[in-house]
């Protein structure tokens, strides 16, 4: 059995968010030195992410 996200936990996220900062904030519990720097970084892997799926699917 896998780890991955049921299809149900994506609904309700905004345009271009695979997975939200708050939800992926939970797993790492938690953490050391200036949150927003990996906040702020988190939110550009997720959105790169998104793009490359989107770019996938809608060819």
């Amino acid at each position: 059995m896998t780890d991955m996200p049921k299809k149900e936990d994506a609904h309700g996220n905004p345009p271009g968010v695979c997975i939200p900062w708050e939800q992926k904030m939970k797993e790492f519990g938690l953490i050391a030195g200036k949150p927003e720097t990996i906040k702020k970084e988190w939110e550009k892997i997720d959105a790169f992410a998104y793009v490359y799926l989107w770019y996938w699917v809608h060819r």
